[in-house]
């Protein structure tokens, strides 16, 4: 508090107290609504700072040194596809079980040699003998059954033959004696009553002749369509009785085609069910199977050539067969050696191959990286000319091998593009590169 002494007024006696002369002297300052107009402004400022220098939501900031920067260039694009290919069996032949039953004998180890035909292992089932027996005894009747009513119909022919044969001669007898009394009647040598009674006689055995000749047309077409359906009857049951000896007979294993027994591995006493798989027999020669990306799928051909890298040399092969059906992003295919094949590879290894496509042909090329499994394609992050940042375009690519890929529009020679993974800004469209 501020003490100020006061002048008395002329004509006017001075208080002796002290407490007249004091006086508040208030504090000057700024007001309320400049403080708050202040506070304002400089919220304002920090706000702008902050929106200023955050990045966008569509940009992220990367270090440069996580990504790989590739230059477009001009070059000839060698189009094939290189692959990882299976030495498997050019043919597999499977050994089933026929008929179940108990391995009496094995006469070959796995993985032998065999030829067509040669007898593997032995097998037995009593029930299928005692079946076996039972049907030829009932095909075996039947069969007697059938040729006793084929014998039957045959002797009905010939009697029918025999009938018509008698009565043939009779007409003819009773024809001669009319015609021989015919013209002795006229002159009165026969009597009338004898004449009538020959003509009577002559006319009746032609009559009956006819019958029997249609009786016997009419049971012999009937007893050739009966004799056919017999003897198909009877070739039936022959043929099945033939069926079960050889299913009988194939509890004797003999080995199809000639080859290499693989997965035979049935011991003696061990009992085999009806279709069981007992082994497998690969024939000569082997093939190569691949696998392939499910992207060559309409560009993949059959009779496409393709090589193969063993021991040092290269061998020349051919797309033999597609399989269309895609299981876990790709298809099969099957290639065959074009001439002499590597005789010491073994079933099961892999051998690295080169499929070619197509032509080589100059093309605008950039790496083959790892975006194009995120961009399939369709774009790129471009890098600017100053390398701080890299901008998303929309390109258009071709075809792809081990080492390169086509550009067909969107890029030109020299820009350098991002070809290392997307993976964590493939939603932006601009990068910042910070170099560290």
């Amino acid at each position: 508090m501020s003490v100020i002494k006061m002048k008395a007024s002329d004509g006017e006696a001075s208080p002796l107290s002290g407490g007249g002369m004091d006086r508040v002297v208030e504090k000057k300052g700024l007001s309320k609504r400049v403080k708050l107009g202040i506070g304002g402004a400089l919220l304002l400022v920090a706000a702008t700072g902050f929106y200023t220098m955050a990045p966008d939501a569509s940009s992220q900031t990367v270090a440069a040194d996580r990504v790989t920067v590739s230059t477009v260039e001009r070059g000839t694009f060698d189009d094939f596809l290189p692959l990882r290919a299976r030495v498997t069996p050019l043919v597999s032949v499977y050994l089933d079980a026929v008929e179940g039953g108990r391995v009496e004998e094995v006469l070959v180890e796995d993985g032998a040699q065999v030829q067509k035909g040669q007898l593997l292992a032995v097998l037995s089932n009593s029930d299928l003998q005692l079946n076996l027996l039972a049907r030829q005894t009932e095909v075996s009747r039947e069969v007697n059954s059938m040729r006793s009513q084929e014998l039957a119909l045959a002797q009905t022919r010939v009697q029918d033959e025999r009938s018509v044969i008698e009565a043939e001669l009779a007409a003819e007898k009773a024809q001669r004696q009319y015609e021989v009394q015919k013209p002795l009647a006229a002159k009165g040598f026969v009597p009338g009553k004898v004449f009538r009674d020959s003509r009577d006689e002559y006319l009746s055995a032609q009559k009956r002749a006819d019958v029997l000749r249609r009786g016997q047309a009419v049971n012999e077409r009937l007893q050739t369509s009966q004799l056919a359906q017999l003897r198909q009857s009877n070739a039936a049951l022959s043929g099945s009785l033939d069926i079960a000896r050889a299913t009988l007979d194939a509890l004797n294993l003999r080995a199809p085609v000639a080859g290499q027994l693989t997965a035979f591995s049935i011991q003696v006493g061990q009992s085999m069910n009806r279709g069981e798989r007992l082994g497998q027999i690969d024939t000569e020669g082997n093939k190569l199977v691949a696998q392939v990306d499910e992207f060559y799928l309409g560009r993949v051909e059959p009779g496409q050539t393709a090589t193969a890298e063993w021991g040092g040399k290269t061998y020349k092969m051919k797309v033999a067969k597609i399989y269309p059906q895609v299981r876990n992003g790709t298809f099969e295919v099957d290639f065959h050696f074009v001439g002499p094949a590597p005789a010491d590879v073994q079933r099961g290894q892999t051998l690295q191959t080169k499929l070619t496509l197509g032509d080589p042909a100059p093309a605008l090329l950039i790496p083959n990286g790892a975006f194009y499994n995120e961009t399939g394609g369709s774009w790129v992050f471009v890098v600017t000319p100053d390398g701080g940042e890299a901008v998303k375009r929309t390109v258009r690519l071709g075809r792809r091998n081990a080492n390169y890929i086509e550009v067909l529009e969107g890029l030109e020679p020299g820009e350098k593009v991002l070809t290392s993974p997307y993976t964590g800004f493939a939603d932006k469209d601009r990068l910042d590169l910070e170099s560290q």
